[in-house]
Formats: C-alpha cells, sequence, structure tokens
C-alpha cells in the first residue's frame, strides 16, 4: 500500500508497507516527545490521537504508544537513551513492524533510531506522505506528491551508506572497519552518488512539470477574473467535512470519506447565492498539525487558490474535542501562506453530533453559522452570511444606467449584490457592491461617491 518509486534504492525506514509479508495490517507502535519548550496548543496525547488516525489511514494498527518529557527532542536518537532502550524492549516484545515517531526525524536522528531497533521507522512526515501518495488522482496530485517524497528522502539517502556496503559481502574487521574495503566499498558509493544525482535530475524535471501546472492555473484564474465572479476557497482541517459541504452546496460529487486526507485535488464548481449573486466555490486539500514545509511547497500551486481566493470559507468539525485546536492550526498554515487577511466565513460542522447545538460558542469563530451538510440544517443561512461577508467586501457604487445599457443591469444582478434599484425616466438607478474587476464597466454611469 505504501506508494513507493522502484526506480530509487530505498532505505529500511521507507519500505513501510510490505503487503507480501503480512496477511494483514502492519503492527504500528507510535512515538512522541512532550517538549516543554514549545508553545503548541496541541497536548502531546492529542498529537498522538492524531498520529494513530493517521497510521490507521495508511493502513497499519496501532499497538501501543510511548511519551516522554523532555525540553526538546534529543538531537541524535529523538528520545533519551534509557528510552530508546526500552523501546526497542518493547517493539520486539509487541512484535512490531514498524515504529512511528510523531515529529520529522532528522537524518541522523532516523539513521541511529534504525541501528537501535528492529522495527522500521517512520516519522510523521513520511507517513503523511504516504498517505497523500496513497489518495492523489489527477496528474497534478501525483507530481506534487512526489515531489515532496524526492524532496525529503534526498539528504536521507546517507543512510544507505553502510547498508548497500553490507550488502557487497564486506566483514567487519578488528577495528570495527568493513574488511575487504578496496572492491567492496566503491560500488556502494557509486550506486548512493548516482541515487542522489537521479534524484536532483527528477526534483529538477517534477518542479518544471508543476510550474507548468502553476502557469496552466494562472490562465485559469485570469480567465474566471475576467468573467469577474467572486472566488471562495473552501479550507479546514482535514475530516472536518470540507468535501461533505461543499458537495451539498455544489453537488460536485468529490469523494467525501470519513478519513484522514479522503481528497486532494482542488475542485471548483459554480453556485448561486441566495441574493442571485454568481459565485465560484474551490475545495482545497484538508490541513493539519505538524503539516510538513516541504509538502506546502510542493502543493504551492494548488494553494495558490486560496491566496487568489477573494474569500475563505473554513469548515470546522465542531464536534470534534480539539475544534478549536484545529482551528487555530488552519489560522497559522493561512498565516504561512499569506492569505490570513482574507474575509472568512466560518461553517461549524457536524451539529447533528453535538448534545445541544445551541450552547455552541459561535463568537470563538469569526462570522460562525452552524451546520450540518450531511443534515443539510443551516445551509441557507451559511450561504446569505457568505453573501453578506462578500458584498462587505465589493466596492460600493452608485449609477444611473441607461435603458439602452440592459445588458449591464443584468451584469449587476449577476456579479453584484443590490442595495437599492429605482427605474427613472433617464434609467436604472442602483446602488449597490460590485466585484472591483467589473468597476470599471460602471465609471462613466457614476452619480454619486461611494
Amino acid at each position: 500500500m505504501l506508494a513507493k518509486d522502484r526506480r530509487f534504492h530505498t532505505t529500511k525506514s521507507e519500505r513501510f508497507f510490505d503487503t507480501g509479508a503480512h496477511s494483514g495490517p502492519e503492527r504500528a507502535y507510535l512515538v512522541a516527545v512532550d517538549s516543554t519548550s514549545t508553545d503548541s496548543v496541541w497536548s502531546v496525547e492529542d498529537s498522538l490521537s492524531e498520529l494513530g488516525a493517521l497510521a490507521c489511514t495508511a493502513g497499519a494498527e496501532v499497538v501501543g504508544t510511548m511519551q516522554q518529557r523532555l525540553p526538546h527532542p534529543d538531537s541524535h536518537t529523538y528520545l533519551g537513551k534509557g528510552r530508546v532502550q526500552e523501546l526497542s524492549d518493547i517493539e520486539k516484545q509487541l512484535n512490531c513492524d514498524l515504529v512511528i515517531f510523531d515529529d520529522e526525524l532528522s537524518p541522523t536522528q532516523q539513521r541511529n533510531l534504525e541501528k537501535l531497533l528492529n522495527a522500521r521507522v517512520v516519522d510523521r512526515t513520511a507517513l503523511i506522505l504516504d498517505i497523500f501518495a496513497q489518495h492523489a488522482r489527477s496528474r497534478e496530485g501525483i507530481l506534487q506528491v512526489e515531489l515532496a517524497q524526492m524532496e525529503y528522502r534526498l539528504p536521507r539517502l546517507s543512510n544507505q551508506d553502510v547498508e548497500f556496503t553490507r550488502q557487497a559481502g564486506g566483514s567487519r574487521g578488528a577495528m570495527g572497519g568493513v574488511g575487504g574495503a578496496i572492491g567492496v566499498r566503491g560500488p556502494g558509493e557509486t550506486k548512493l552518488e548516482i541515487d542522489r544525482r537521479r534524484i536532483r535530475s527528477r526534483i529538477s524535471d517534477l518542479k518544471e512539470a508543476i510550474e507548468d501546472v502553476r502557469k496552466q492555473r494562472a490562465i485559469h484564474r485570469r480567465q474566471r477574473e475576467a468573467q469577474a465572479m467572486p472566488v471562495v476557497a473552501v479550507v479546514g482541517y482535514t475530516n472536518a467535512g470540507k468535501s461533505t459541504l461543499f458537495n451539498t452546496l455544489t453537488e460536485a460529487g468529490v469523494l467525501a470519506e470519513n478519513m484522514l486526507f479522503a481528497t486532494l485535488d482542488p475542485v471548483t464548481r459554480y453556485i448561486v447565492l441566495p441574493n442571485h449573486q454568481e459565485v465560484l466555490f474551490t475545495d482545497t486539500v484538508g490541513f493539519i498539525q505538524k503539516l510538513p514545509t516541504k509538502l506546502i511547497a510542493a502543493f504551492r500551486a494548488t494553494l495558490e487558490e486560496v491566496v487568489e481566493a477573494d474569500m475563505l470559507l473554513e469548515v470546522v468539525d465542531i464536534s470534534h474535542e480539539n475544534a478549536i485546536e484545529q482551528s487555530e492550526t488552519v489560522t497559522e498554515i493561512l498565516d504561512e501562506i499569506e492569505a490570513l487577511d482574507k474575509p472568512r466565513v466560518t461553517a461549524l460542522n457536524k451539529i447533528d453530533l453535538v448534545a445541544n447545538p445551541e450552547d455552541i460558542d459561535t463568537s470563538l469563530y469569526e462570522n460562525a453559522v452552524p451546520v450540518s451538510a450531511l443534515k443539510n440544517q443551516g445551509l441557507d443561512d451559511l450561504l446569505t452570511t457568505i453573501a453578506q461577508v462578500l458584498a462587505d467586501s465589493m466596492e460600493l457604487v452608485d449609477v444611473l444606467i441607461p435603458y439602452r445599457k440592459g445588458d449591464l443591469v443584468e451584469l449587476f444582478h449577476r456579479r453584484g449584490n443590490i442595495l437599492q434599484e429605482e427605474h427613472l425616466e433617464d434609467g436604472v438607478h442602483i446602488v449597490g457592491r460590485i466585484h472591483r474587476s467589473l468597476r470599471g464597466y460602471f465609471l462613466s454611469y457614476s452619480t454619486a461617491e461611494p
């Protein structure tokens, strides 16, 4: 089930699932450090719980967890020396296939842990990349995931040095070195350098291909801008119900399952708001805490849909015990991609799973509307709020449009928000808000300053 690129030699940690050796799911043991030096809003227990959900999504069975409180993760082995030995004993007793760490391991940490543990070593980043690789369907998604995987693997190729040399048949001498050095070391080192060059070349090719995708997306955005249709980007924590809400509002038929990162590829659909304004909704990839920086960079073309949107519709699973923490994580990522200043409406989703929906504190979220995408509850209020927030972000104009320019009146009705309309002798007097890109069409008919 692990998405592997067979063209490259993989380390022990990268050979995540081996379906041929197991009749059932692989047994995973989860490890986290409760760092006292971080100001994360997430508790280590909640983070481990989410890591378990990620492992299950990838296809593993969680058989136990370990946590250690430290000022910061140990630079050599992530855990303290004593806990690593304890972990080694536990993973042998439980017959674990892999040990998954709740942070991204440095190449040094990963190499040292691989020497000390019998089970394969996987960190949070590799786990998320594996899930993304399983769920990528479009050419764009596959390219973006592969780029992130290649950039993740490149600094870890040094882990193969000793392993490859041993495979070549060398034995250790009295001083701990490798015997048969002349004929054994060379091929291993050559293989390592070849792999490095091939991955660097592949990364370059992937970046060029993704840049082409980015340019194509820019063309599509310019075409949408020419139509002056506002774009609402649907964002939120993974598994908050984004795709379900998107499907309910737009009848898009996007895959919506109760799993993390069920969909990766952005989808855009047309919708008419209650005030008759036409808008485009774009569903985007879900966010998660500790989202790998490489993944954000690889998905830059996709995330630009969020950056270029006129408004954000954040979907929050209000039934989740970490709803506030999840929303704060979304805010942090929006800040990272420079999309935090956009108008936002928050859909507090899954109220059908809340015992007392009337007790929900909507003041904790921006322009919040309680809804249930699954039960079609609160959706009219949500669309009305979206229309209002969009209108507030548009430009106010006061125009008198001659009757012979009926196409402009019709355009205002479809793309704008009319506050006042009056039929006079000389034409149609309209006071309302219009998308900034359309303002030029109406400037010559202005009767007052906004």
